[in-house]
């Protein structure tokens, strides 16, 4: 068998990958750059952390509405023709904001509305180029599209807050631009590539599919990892200035981020048998009960081996979110779709951040833990039902019909 690093090795050979995964990945790791920059920036200008969590806020927000109208276009007109166009307008939302030409919500907005979609443009192209007998390898793919999302948001927040820390607030924003642009036109550039566009009666036929509960079940599986990973961040932030030690937070946050990319290694490594549902439900079963411990456990090593554990059914998760995104759509809506699943997750974030954080204030870090444990339930419920409407598919399809037994009894 072999192992896992082969198995990314022999993925990136595949004809064309390297080359548009590795500038999407630059390109993510200054999308990752840009909501704390934006905190940096304008907390420099205002001296207010309020101001700079508005304006971010209306940056998250403006991202997450135009995601899936940008999926759109590129669904219709195709990568080449939209990215383009998006990153111009980008660099100009960028330029806004740092000049202080118009109000900074207003700049922080357009920066959000404008921001290229790369992660669901890069998961688009592995779906068209692994087609066929090439797609048991989609899952490798989708662990390496979640590892290099887990980079980003590991490496990119960091290197934005030492940056201000060093009193260039406004490099961290600058230095994201640059990286989203640069990498996104890489990208475009790519039409080899470029999955195939369809006709406008294709497009909106294949347009129901999104209201089909296929897909409705995996953007509210989304949703809820949202609101699963909202509620650990205020958590584990409240837990560790409740006990008076606030730098506990960042080795905590260390410790599931390390087993996240792990975790996501392992299993899109190794090659695994059984449906993509059975292991959704699997996961999302073993994430419930590894998170059940954090709301009585007290000790900061116990915390922080909870965390480790929870960090390793995380990233399973989501590769079989997208895989099973994939597989629940046309193509024709597919890059539509990715960027819908996206924005469910920003939006469960952002909500269970407020949310999580009246229930720490009315009952101590414990209650946000709990939060989160009912997202990770929550998550549970959702991926048994998609198993049981997968298990009743797969009988419909092997009992032969009454048209089929009597052919059946013709032939013989």
């Amino acid at each position: 068998m072999p192992s896992a690093s082969a198995n990314y090795r022999t993925l990136l050979r595949t004809s064309g990958a390297a080359a548009f995964f590795l500038p999407a990945a630059v390109g993510r790791l200054g999308i990752a750059m840009t909501g704390i920059g934006i905190v940096w920036l304008v907390h420099a200008r205002t001296g207010s952390y309020a101001a700079s969590g508005l304006v971010t806020g209306g940056f998250a927000v403006a991202d997450a509405v135009a995601g899936p109208q940008i999926g759109r276009l590129v669904d219709r007109f195709g990568q080449t023709r939209v990215v383009p166009c998006a990153l111009v307008a980008h660099a100009g939302a960028v330029t806004l904001l740092l000049a202080g030409a118009v109000p900074d919500l207003v700049a922080g907005a357009l920066v959000g509305a404008t921001l290229p979609q790369l992660a669901a443009l890069s998961a688009a192209r592995w779906s068209a180029l692994l087609s066929g007998e090439r797609a048991a390898a989609l899952p490798t793919a989708f662990a390496l599209e979640a590892l290099a999302n887990g980079v980003s948001y590991l490496a990119g927040p960091a290197l934005v807050s030492v940056l201000g820390a060093a009193g260039h607030p406004g490099a961290g924003v600058l230095l994201a631009a640059a990286l989203v642009v640069g990498g996104g036109l890489v990208l475009a550039a790519q039409r080899r590539t470029t999955p195939p566009l369809t006709g406008h009666a294709e497009r909106r036929h294949a347009g129901r599919a999104l209201l089909h509960s296929a897909f409705l079940r995996q953007a509210a599986l989304g949703l809820t990892l949202g609101v699963f990973f909202g509620a650990m961040q205020v958590s584990v932030a409240a837990y560790a200035v409740g006990r008076g030690t606030p730098d506990a937070a960042a080795p905590l946050y260390f410790a599931s981020n390390c087993t996240n990319l792990v975790g996501g290694w392992a299993y899109g490594g190794w090659r695994h048998g059984g449906s993509p549902q059975r292991h959704q439900a699997a996961a999302a079963a073993c994430l419930t009960l590894a998170s059940l411990p954090l709301t009585v456990l007290d000790a900061p090593l116990a915390i922080g081996a909870t965390l480790a554990l929870t960090g390793l059914a995380v990233p399973v998760l989501l590769i079989l979110t997208s895989l099973l995104t994939q597989s629940s759509v046309p193509r024709p809506v597919l890059t539509q779709a990715f960027t819908w699943g996206n924005s469910a997750s920003a939006a469960g974030s952002a909500a269970a951040a407020a949310v999580a954080g009246r229930v720490v204030d009315a009952g101590g870090p414990h209650g946000g833990f709990g939060v989160a444990v009912g997202a990770a339930v929550a998550m549970t419920v959702l991926a048994l039902g998609g198993l049981r409407e997968s298990s009743a598919t797969e009988d419909e399809r092997s009992c032969p019909g009454p048209e089929d037994g009597h052919h059946q009894d013709t032939e013989k």
